[in-house]
């Protein structure tokens, strides 16, 4: 009987215990991705210098003046897919003010090579870096901070 109700006990907490687990991943599920680890400083962004799909060379020290969104991505890596297009929305709508979005590709060596995909870094246009999100940097957020980082520096 005592081995009964200890056993009747252990399969109610594991019970509990599962109906946990399933209500998290649901809520999970259900709420919009969020962003992580978001940094603003002052730090001069450093340079640097990568070859474009069309072959040629690109780097911050060409980009000064401009806004600039570098967002380390991968073809694997779901939430890069998903702020690709509001990358681009953003970019169409303030690349005439100075915007600029540098796509590095981190798919050499798989998803072993980076841990944190995506990563973003805004600089602005003295080339100081602003922002920094690890994870997905929401159309939204972006814009807001474009928004701020143009009328900066406009003033």
């Amino acid at each position: 009987m005592a081995m009964t109700a200890t056993r009747t006990g252990w399969l109610r907490r594991a019970e509990i215990t599962l109906w946990v687990m399933v209500a998290a991943a649901l809520l999970f599920r259900a709420l919009p991705p969020r962003e992580i680890g978001r940094v603003a400083w002052d730090a001069p962004a450093p340079d640097f210098s990568l070859r474009s799909l069309e072959g040629e060379r690109i780097g911050l020290g060409r980009m000064e003046g401009q806004v600039v969104l570098v967002d380390f991505w991968a073809t694997w890596c779901p939430p890069c897919r998903q702020e690709m297009p509001g990358f681009q929305a953003v970019y169409d709508d303030y690349r005439a003010r100075g915007f600029s979005v540098v796509g590095v590709a981190m798919d050499v060596g798989g998803p072993a090579l980076v841990e944190a995909l995506p990563r973003s870094f805004l600089v602005d246009r003295q080339g100081r870096m602003r922002r920094r999100v690890s994870g997905v940097f929401s159309e939204g957020t972006l814009r807001q901070a474009v928004e701020e980082l143009l009328a900066e520096e406009a003033s």
